[in-house]
């Protein structure tokens, strides 16, 4: 350790620190990092090819501007970059900021701990903990764009009559008269109030989806154009004369313009919609959808105009990103896709929509594992199944029962579980027993669960974590199809079309097998997987 200490002091004194930095990676070395996206081609190493441009795609989830190794060193910068991983070298590359590299530990938990403390402590802060003690059901997938109230208590109905736990109901896009007008629709809610009451008594709590884009010449639209708040378009660094020039977003539901966070009204006026829906109706929480940088690229078109000239604050895209990311923390009950900053703190992370395919079934672990390593303790998965709505209507030529039971297998044990598509409605007897299974064997480590989330508050920890993070330096670098839940549970789904076995990696320690067998690791072993086992293995 005394000769890594030196290594790192040395670093920290003569580190390249520049608009770009080139790192060369060191024998056996494995690195994490960038984009969580890039979860199934972590670790990096040297046969390892990949680029990617934070600023110009995010593809849903967060771009992580932090790079850790098993070897105890990091790369890091303020501000997103672009970055490529070729012939054994990491090279990076900034607008207008400086990188630091250093050595301050000897393995990837280590470097992961020292990082934490110098750049994101933890705030102690939970979110609201139904979201882990139980399922979570969002209503996208059933109703798609027509959310109604009559269809949304039926759907919490049907979860209570099929047997499943209440837990939290999410409610999707088109509740909302219209992007921006966040009231809601009375052609679909005639009793929203009631409706929430309704679904309090029967023990669910409520969320609205959201996003930061307004419609144009919507009530909203008119108001902020008045008082300001939305993203500009200019050239040159001047504002149009009048009222300015509200730049046009695209985004997945069509073109609208965007809130500047960076620009207090638009902070105000967003957050005060939000309480008065909390106030009005009894909502719960909120889902905030979209807040990628993409949607804030950085040139002169996206700055606020404040009086003549343009504001600078918001020249940086990360910056109205987090602002965004900040509302959450006003909400414990909160989900985003993607954020910009504020790790340690109480947000909730989903990963982006997966598709309904076993490759996409796969990449659910190391996706999480990489949440987690940037500093975002609280991660969910995608919904059940994918979130791929074609899969799952009646008759759909893609959809396999088996996958949705893996998945719902890999969700049960992780920090979250979210149904969509229901279970009671897409599979058979057989099926959905083993899915009800794997929400029985969740509701035993609920207890641990809840301990392990509040621990993980105050150090920052991912409740979920890669082998390698656990058991640095015992060659589980490349293990991306299993995952522990802190250090006391050990998980090794099936993973595979009509797998029937698999490998298993145990790791050092004296470990009880879901079907009461000891194992003493290091070790690997067969297990069996029938379709309603989820094989896990709890540390003695």
């Amino acid at each position: 350790m005394k000769k890594v200490l030196f290594f790192w002091l040395l670093s920290a004194a003569t580190a390249a620190l520049a608009a770009t930095c080139e790192l060369k990676m060191l024998p056996g070395e494995a690195w994490w990092g960038g984009a969580v996206i890039l979860g199934e081609k972590m670790p990096y190493t040297e046969k390892s090819a990949v680029s990617f441009d934070m600023l110009r795609r995010n593809y849903g989830n967060p771009a992580m501007p932090v790079f850790l190794s098993s070897k105890g060193r990091y790369l890091r910068c303020e501000e997103a970059f672009s970055f490529s991983v070729s012939g054994g070298v990491i090279r990076a590359s900034s607008p207008t900021r400086e990188f630091e590299t250093g050595n301050p530990a000897d393995d990837l938990r280590g470097v992961f701990a020292w990082c934490r403390d110098r750049w994101f402590r933890p705030s102690g802060k939970l979110p609201d903990l139904l979201l882990v003690e139980a399922p979570q059901y969002n209503t996208w997938i059933e109703l798609q764009y027509n959310q109604n109230e009559k269809d949304v208590l039926a759907y919490a109905e049907a979860v209570k009559r099929s047997g499943f736990p209440p837990g939290v109901v999410m409610i999707d896009d088109t509740w909302q008269l219209d992007y921006g007008t966040w009231e809601f629709d009375p052609r679909r809610f005639r009793d929203p109030k009631g409706m929430c009451d309704r679904l309090h008594a029967a023990g669910f709590k409520v969320m609205l989806w959201a996003c930061p884009f307004v419609s144009a010449d919507s009530p909203a639209y008119r108001r902020l154009l008045k008082d300001g708040g939305l993203v500009q378009s200019a050239e040159n660094g001047e504002v149009p004369r009048g009222e300015g020039d509200p730049a046009t977003v695209r985004w997945w539901n069509g073109k609208s313009a965007a809130l500047d966070f960076t620009h207090p009204r638009a902070r105000e006026w967003f957050a005060g919609e939000l309480r008065r829906l909390v106030d009005e109706f009894g909502v719960d929480g909120f889902k905030l959808d979209a807040g990628d940088l993409c949607y804030y690229d950085g040139s002169n078109r996206y700055r606020y105009a404040d009086g003549a000239r343009l504001h600078d604050a918001a020249a940086r895209p990360q910056d109205a990103a987090s602002r965004y990311s900040e509302i959450g923390l006003a909400f414990p009950l909160n989900e985003y896709r993607t954020v910009w900053g504020h790790a340690g703190e109480p947000l909730v992370l989903r990963l982006a929509d997966k598709r309904h395919e076993w490759r996409d079934l796969r990449r659910l672990i190391p996706d999480m594992a990489a949440m987690g390593i940037a500093g975002y303790p609280f991660v969910c998965p995608d919904m059940i199944g994918g979130g791929q709505v074609s899969s799952f209507v009646p008759g759909a030529p893609g959809f396999e029962q088996e996958l949705f039971v893996r998945s719902a297998q890999v969700h049960a044990l992780c920090p979250m579980m979210q149904f969509s598509a229901a279970p009671w409605r897409v599979l058979d007897e057989e099926h959905l027993a083993a899915v009800k299974r794997a929400v029985d064997v969740r509701a035993s480590f609920v207890p641990r669960f809840m301990d392990l989330a509040r621990e993980c508050a105050k150090t920052g920890e991912p409740m979920l974590r890669s082998l390698e993070y656990a058991f640095p330096g015992c060659g589980y670098e490349a293990v991306a199809d299993q995952f522990m839940m802190g250090d006391f549970l050990m998980v090794a789904p099936q993973l595979e079309r009509g797998g029937s076995e698999r490998v298993v990696r145990v790791p050092p320690g004296r470990w009880r097998a879901d079907d009461g067998t000891e194992v003493a690791g290091p070790c690997e072993t067969v297990v069996a997987t029938p379709l309603e086992r989820i094989p896990h293995f709890v540390a003695q």
